[in-house]
């Protein structure tokens, strides 16, 4: 027998080597919370963990490899201390606690990472997931970043949370929500009311997190005062903007020279965030994504920072993740006779 053979048998015996744990104190209630009906949170993080979990009583056997073993239990206990303090557990929370309990996490070493969250006068923000921890430091490592990827991976919450730190910490004097206006082809000169009424709508995830992180009538304050700025991308042509959170949400729907006309606008002391879809651009046809663009022109240029997202990052309901993966197998069917080959 070969070396190599006799490494791979022992490795597969550890594999298969049944990892045991209980879970104390024993209760019947509990229990039944954190299976599930017809043990459906079990089979939930079986499923996303590759492990098979048995159960008797409190006490719990896990056969898988040794490092999806570790976070199975991991997940269990955080989820059993849930039970403890009154939670209902449903297969949501279960799946937010897989995205942020996941193997790239739990086996990172790196202090850093598990250290990394966003503090605010209303309380910490933490990220889920190493994506999402990446795209926090990168934010505040970097003058400039591009969050990119699908919906519901909180490119534009988390971003809003980075720039409500810094206001409160002074290390800006005001925060610049940027948008594109113009979006299935409605134009803002034929939408009723004045400017701040024609853009509300473009604005209302920004405003959102916002009030969440501010307050509904601080918001007010700030806006007043123009601490908080919100504005189309169009009028920010000519401006310089110094010791400014920047946000650009949607980018993906601006032109090149949008974006390049953005970028170059980033005075002293000011940072920039870029989030946006490239699967998801509203432009004219045969019109080219600014934010694609740059992602190929900036992507080697030294202090700007990428984080790309992708659909296991998504923390919204579990059928999002879902759905954009069934997007992205679409649209990449070269195959199909619908999809987009590219």
């Amino acid at each position: 027998m070969t070396a190599a053979t006799t490494a791979k048998l022992i490795t597969l015996n550890a594999q298969s080597e049944p990892h045991k744990f209980s879970l104390d104190p024993h209760d019947i209630q509990r229990f039944a919370n954190l299976c599930g009906q017809f043990n459906e949170h079990l089979q939930q993080i079986e499923a996303r963990l590759n492990v098979r979990i048995r159960s008797r009583g409190n006490q719990f056997e896990l056969l898988g490899d040794n490092s999806s073993k570790q976070t199975a239990e991991h997940i269990l206990k955080q989820l059993w201390r849930e039970t403890g303090n009154g939670t209902e557990l449903t297969p949501n929370l279960i799946h937010l606690f897989l995205q942020e309990s996941g193997l790239e996490m739990i086996h990172n070493d790196s202090p850093e990472l598990k250290a990394t969250v966003i503090q605010t006068k209303r309380g910490l923000i933490k990220p889920r997931g190493a994506n999402q921890q990446g795209y926090v430091r990168s934010i505040q490592q970097h003058d400039i970043n591009f969050g990119i990827g699908p919906a519901g991976t909180g490119k534009t919450y988390l971003a809003v949370a980075c720039a409500v730190q810094a206001l409160e910490q002074e290390e800006v004097r005001r925060i610049l929500l940027v948008r594109p206006a113009v979006e299935a082809g409605e134009k803002l000169g034929f939408l009723p009311g004045d400017l701040s009424q024609k853009i509300d709508p473009y604005l209302r995830p920004l405003y959102d997190a916002l009030y969440e992180m501010l307050g509904f009538e601080r918001v007010e304050k700030l806006m007043e005062k123009n601490v908080i700025e919100l504005a189309p991308l169009a009028y920010m042509r000519g401006r310089t903007l110094n010791n400014a959170f920047i946000i650009l949400d949607e980018s993906q729907n601006t032109t090149m020279e949008q974006m390049k006309m953005l970028l170059t606008r980033i005075g002293f002391g000011s940072c920039a965030v870029i989030t946006g879809d490239i699967t998801q651009v509203d432009l004219p046809r045969g019109t080219r994504s600014g934010l694609l663009h740059a992602s190929k022109v900036l992507e080697n240029v030294n202090g700007i920072g990428f984080t790309r997202f992708q659909s296991k990052d998504v923390v919204r309901h579990p059928l999002v993740q879902r759905i954009v993966e069934a997007y992205d197998d679409f649209e990449g069917d070269t195959n199909h006779p619908e999809g987009s080959g590219s």
